[in-house]
């Protein structure tokens, strides 16, 4: 999906030092418009006005889910089309979709579209097109060749939002729009080999977070402990700005999200914002509690059901076990020997890997890149 954020990508690597000998786009990517955006605010801002009460999404009103509602219903534009040709009046086939989709969306919206101009947009892409052009290439031949035997290149692929916002395997309808595990990288990127992939590495915090709306079985709502990982931890949502959602760390989810995604590492991240807890608690098991407490299902992997993750059903309450450890309550900041690590949080570290099955050969202790621990 292509959306001018990209160059800001682009400026970050060059911030850490990394060569980036060209961007490119591919031609099969499907374009997020303006109006896309337009869109996503008017859908948002109906759920927050009560049409669909208890449903907030918590987009980041970026355009993602419409523009994936139209590539999906095939009226979407791909970037292919941009440069495909044009009738004998001058217009293309891209230009016709998007004044469709501009109809399509003002018959929904009663209101109409606010300050949309669909001439605006079409006169900003045809100024885009010879810009973009040059930078337009097919991704298989590329991929494919990259990742081929005795090619003598290691390909990293990083994907954006964790399993629980996957279309598919997350908090079904709390998520976005796409496929966010292993199996959204191979469909994503034709041309990347799955026996070419060496190793996946999931990124897990120490602790548990959410951004907006959606089920949090072990959050910590209005408590000291939650104010906290929040203050300490700066969580803030990277593209809203808005508070993260805090509590303790769900082994249930992240063992749950290792056999989805088939993980051989784990890379535990922000260790050190334990540091000044006296107690600390870990998620173990979910079970569900009869309401007369007579009977108790335990259940064997993380729910779909959003009454059960919410904690109550006609069938019951749930019930979330946890495991107590003893808080280090000293310093881990910066440690990058695992040696170095007070035993209470070594023992913290042990058991989780064991519970997950999962080593975990990367442990974060700080804000900066050299703040990491290699196991």
């Amino acid at each position: 999906m292509l959306r001018a954020g990209f160059s800001s990508g682009i400026r970050s690597l060059r911030q850490l030092e990394i060569t980036v000998l060209r961007k490119t786009y591919s031609e099969r990517a499907q374009i997020c418009f303006d109006l896309h955006v337009v869109v996503d605010g008017l859908e948002e801002g109906g759920r927050e006005d009560g049409t669909e009460k208890g449903r907030v999404i918590g987009t980041t009103k970026k355009g993602i889910g419409p523009c994936y509602s139209d590539a999906i219903a095939r009226r979407g534009v791909p970037m292919w089309m941009l440069f495909s040709g044009e009738d004998e009046n001058g217009v293309g086939e891209w230009e016709r979709r998007l004044r469709e989709l501009e109809r399509s969306y003002k018959r929904l919206f009663s209101g109409g579209l606010g300050l949309y101009s669909v001439e605006e947009e079409i006169a900003k892409f045809k100024s885009y097109r010879e810009r973009l052009k040059p930078l337009i290439v097919s991704p298989t031949p590329l991929l494919s060749s990259k990742t081929s035997k005795g090619s003598g290149c290691n390909v990293l692929v990083e994907g954006a939002n964790a399993l629980m916002l996957d279309i598919i395997s997350g908090t079904y309808p709390f998520v976005t729009s796409s496929n966010t595990g292993t199996a959204g990288v191979l469909a994503g990127l034709g041309g990347l080999r799955m026996k070419s992939i060496e190793r996946i590495i999931g990124v897990v915090k120490a602790y548990t977070t959410r951004v907006g709306g959606g089920p949090f079985p072990t959050e910590l709502a209005n408590t000291t402990e939650g104010e906290t990982l929040q203050k300490i931890g700066r969580e803030f949502g990277a593209t809203t700005g808005r508070k993260r959602r805090c509590g303790w760390l769900d082994l249930v989810v992240v063992k749950y999200s290792a056999e989805v995604n088939g993980y051989t590492a784990i890379n535990l991240t922000k260790l050190d914002i334990l540091d000044s807890f006296p107690e600390i608690k870990v998620a173990t098991a979910y079970s569900l509690v009869s309401h007369d407490e007579s009977e108790v299902e335990k259940l064997s992997t993380f729910p779909a059901d959003l009454e059960v993750l919410e904690g109550s059903t006609r069938r019951g309450k749930l019930h979330v076990e946890y495991q107590t450890f003893e808080g280090w309550q000293t310093s881990t900041t910066g440690c990058q020997k695992w040696e170095d690590l007070p035993k209470l949080a070594r023992s913290y570290v042990e058991f989780i890997e064991q519970y997950v099955d999962v080593p975990i050969t990367h442990i974060g202790t700080g804000p900066k890149r050299e703040d990491m621990i290699e196991r």
